[in-house]
Formats: structure tokens, C-alpha cells, sequence
């Protein structure tokens, strides 16, 4: 009974959700180092109070919880519905090439920057769609939340925090995915592996590698050194690598070693097959060169075996396996570090409803501790809420009703901010078919898609809160 009223007080609001986005992505929330009221660094933080002053000045009522989470309410009224956004980012990484991370640019009707698509964009369209809300002057039963966290790319400690001093909503959604409805997340596996070993004196030998920032990014670049073989040594085997890889390698001479560095393709951890994995592609090259038997050497081998390039279902490992909810287990080996003196690394794999210690976890660690290698993580249990859900139902009709598509379920390897919290779903901002270039470079929203969701979720906060 609202739409035409709540298109015709957005006809005119395009520029205004445009220039909140730029605000917010021009502020570099890159996790750092903890502080007093900002414990996950001074980049969220500051990315929090921009946030909060723009709640204000739209006529929310905001509160900073200590650094942890902001949040804006439309009432005093007991909340109804969460909205849950997060204003941290991961790190720019290389490859821009529209404009640089933090500098917004609008181009071709979306804007460019590193957080446009996650989460900033999707944060200031909630906060539109409540201001909507009070602008129309509807009466609510009850009260919308939107909750601001600060580290949802480094663990969600923001949104735990929160939830262990506050209660739950009946109905609470993330709009940090896709549409229609995301009601399944895949449960996370990221253990942590090494092996050490005394220093080698036979050439040729690896000096070092380091490959991978982040535990949930599939690494686009990588670097090694080794001792003992010229770049023209290598070449002939890097040629190799890179007609069966894809992965390209250049070389320089550095304080008496050849310094190799591998090119890839970024991607977020969730969806390693997106993406083209220059540690594992380095590594299979470092394998091939004729390296001076050594625990390293073995080590590296072994690391071959266990996760080679382009095996992104955990089948060398013994893993691999899919159930139709969630499709299936995926595996990104996304960090690796090795010294004169040994290695560590992490792989992060997303694993669905049919997952268990016993099929999953324990068969990892027994490859890996059968080849010397010590072992340690946990399981995250997958999350699932009901499709037939009465708050699902709501939002797949408004979804359909304000889009003309069909409107279902989806599952992700990705994770939101909704895993841990009972019902909870993600819904929106990005429509299906387009490439936001999540967690790579030149990440991008579409603005008529954040628009089309800020009146979806205007509909919708009426329909729970009205």
C-alpha cells in the first residue's frame, strides 16, 4: 500500500545516497592497530563516527558503542527488525585501475572505491530506507536498528561483542550479499599449519617465500627467493608452469639471489574458482626447479600434493564433497610463509551442511600430521534458516514485487554478519548477474541498485516495524 509513495520520495534522492557513499569510501577503514574507543583501529573507527554523523543529521537517534558498533534507530520503541552493516574493509590490494581505493569515483552509473559494494554502499542504503521511513511520517509498532560494526572482514569480535550485552531482534537481515535471499552460509575451516627444520647450507636452496595477506582473500601475488640458480635457470621451468597454470613469474637479482615473483588473480576466499592462485602456483614451480634435496624442498612438495594449483574442492586432500543446499566444500590455500628455518600457512575452506569433524576436519589433519606437518583449527558449523520462514516469505515477495524477478533461497560460501544469529538471512545490495569485483580492485556498486534496495528495504522496515 506504500510503493507509490515510497518511489516518489526517492525520485529525487540519487545525488544524496551517492555523495554518503563517497563519504564513507573516502575514509580508509583497513583494519589497524587497536585504541582507546577503537579497538579494531583508527580507520574503522573513523569510518564509524562519519557513519554516525550521517545517521544524525538524516533525524536518527545514534549511540557509539564503544568503538565496537554504532547503531541509529528511527525509534525509543523495542526493536522489531536488525539491520546489520559493517563499515571496515579488507585492504586495497594491487590493480586499480579506475581510480585509486580510497578516492570515490562515479563512472558509467556506479560508483568505484574500496568499500562502494562492501559494505559502505549497502550501510547508507539502510540508513536512506529508515530515513524514508521517518520522512513519510508512517506509524511504527516498533523499532528498526541498523547496527554499524567495525570488523566484519577480521573476525566479527564487533558483532559479538554487541550481541553479548544485547538481545536478538524477532527479525534481523544483511545486506551483504546478494539478492533475492541468501538463507544458507557455508560453515569455515581455516586451521593453521607448519613445519620447521635447521638451516640448509646445499645449493641451490629457497631463501624465502612470502604469499597471501589475508586468510579470506585468494592471493593474487607472491614472491620467493632462491639461492643457487640464475633467472635464467628458472625461466625455461617458469615457462612450463605458466602454460599449465596461467600464473606469469618475473625475476630479478637481489643481494646475490633470484628474487621470483608470481601474478595471479585475486578473489575472495569464498569463491577460489573466481580467482587464479599465485602461492600455489609459485609453489608448483618451486617444486619444479632443481633444488638441493632438503626438509624445505620436501615440505614444499608435500604442500604440492596436499593443495595443488587449482584444486579448489579439497580432493588431493580427501575433503571434497557437496549436498544441493549448499553446494560444495571449497578450499583456497590463501597464506604461506616460509624462512631458512620452516613455514606456516593457513587455507581457508568453506564447507556445507553435510560437513563434519569426522569427513572434514580429522581427514585434513591426518594428511597433513602423516607428512610431518603440525596442525591446528577448528570448525565453524554451517548456518541455515528455513525458506518457509514467515520473514523469508516477506522479503522474497518484496523482492519480486519491487523487481519483477523471481524471487529464492540462495546458499554462499561467504559469510555475513547474520551466521550466529537465529533466522537471520542476507538479502541484498547485489542483483544477480553483476560483478561487483568483491574484495578485488576497482570494486564497484551499481547506483540504481542501491537505490532499487533502499526502497525495498523502506517496504520492508514498514512491513515488520509498521
Amino acid at each position: 500500500m506504500y510503493k507509490q509513495q515510497i518511489e516518489a520520495y526517492f525520485a529525487d534522492k540519487e545525488s544524496q545516497l551517492v555523495d554518503a557513499v563517497c563519504r564513507l569510501v573516502s575514509i580508509n577503514s583497513v583494519e589497524g592497530e587497536g585504541a582507546p574507543g577503537a579497538p579494531f583501529g583508527r580507520g574503522p573507527a573513523a569510518a564509524l563516527d562519519e557513519a554516525l554523523n550521517l545517521a544524525q543529521s538524516w533525524g536518527l537517534i545514534t549511540q557509539n558503542h564503544e568503538g565496537y558498533v554504532g547503531t541509529a534507530d528511527l525509534n525509543d520503541l523495542p526493536d522489531a527488525l536488525h539491520l546489520l552493516c559493517h563499515l571496515d574493509v579488507v585492504a586495497p590490494g594491487e590493480g586499480w585501475t579506475v581510480t585509486k581505493p580510497f578516492s570515490p569515483k562515479v563512472m558509467d552509473g556506479m560508483i568505484y572505491g574500496r568499500g562502494t559494494d562492501d559494505d559502505k554502499g549497502p550501510a547508507v542504503a539502510c540508513l536512506l530506507a529508515m530515513k524514508a521511513v521517518r520522512d513519510l511520517g508512517i506509524p511504527l509498532k516498533g523499532n528498526c536498528r541498523l547496527i554499524l560494526g567495525t570488523n566484519e572482514e577480521s573476525g566479527s569480535g564487533d558483532i559479538a561483542w554487541y550481541f553479548a550485552r544485547h538481545p536478538f531482534a524477532p527479525a534481523t537481515f544483511s545486506p551483504d550479499s546478494g539478492f533475492p535471499v541468501v538463507n544458507t552460509e557455508k560453515g569455515g575451516f581455516k586451521p593453521t599449519f607448519s613445519k620447521s627444520w635447521p638451516v640448509q647450507e646445499q645449493l641451490p636452496r629457497v631463501r624465502w617465500l612470502h604469499g597471501g595477506f589475508r586468510i579470506n582473500v585468494l592471493p593474487g601475488d607472491a614472491c620467493a627467493a632462491v639461492e643457487g640458480l640464475t633467472m635464467y635457470d628458472i625461466q625455461p621451468f617458469a615457462r612450463n608452469i605458466t602454460s599449465r597454470t596461467g600464473i606469469t613469474f618475473t625475476f630479478t637479482h637481489e643481494n646475490g639471489l633470484t628474487v621470483i615473483r608470481a601474478k595471479g588473480e585475486g578473489s575472495h576466499a569464498a569463491w577460489p574458482e573466481a580467482g587464479n592462485n599465485a602461492v600455489t602456483g609459485l609453489v608448483a614451480l618451486l617444486c619444479a626447479l632443481p633444488l638441493a634435496d632438503s626438509p624445505c624442498k620436501d615440505a614444499l612438495c608435500d604442500l604440492n600434493t596436499l593443495l595443488p594449483h587449482g584444486d579448489h574442492l579439497g580432493r588431493a586432500l580427501g575433503i571434497a564433497q557437496e549436498e544441493p543446499v549448499a553446494g560444495p566444500l571449497t578450499v583456497a590455500f590463501t597464506l604461506l610463509e616460509v624462512t631458512d628455518t620452516g613455514l606456516e600457512g593457513r587455507f581457508d575452506s568453506r564447507v556445507p551442511l553435510c560437513a563434519t569433524q569426522e569427513n572434514c576436519l580429522q581427514v585434513a589433519k591426518a594428511a597433513f600430521e602423516s607428512r610431518g606437518f603440525a596442525f591446528a583449527g577448528e570448525q565453524d558449523l554451517p548456518h541455515h534458516t528455513p525458506a518457509d520462514s514467515p520473514f523469508v516469505k516477506t522479503l522474497l515477495k518484496r523482492y519480486e514485487e519491487y523487481t519483477g524477478l523471481k524471487g529464492e533461497c540462495l546458499s554462499t560460501g561467504g559469510g555475513t554478519y547474520v551466521h550466529d544469529i537465529p533466522g537471520g538471512v542476507a538479502f541484498g545490495c547485489t542483483m544477480p548477474g553483476f560483478d561487483s569485483h568483491l574484495h578485488g580492485a576497482d570494486e564497484r556498486v551499481r547506483i540504481r541498485d542501491l537505490m532499487l534496495s533502499a526502497k525495498m528495504f523502506t517496504q520492508i522496515i514498514i512491513d515488520l516495524c509498521g
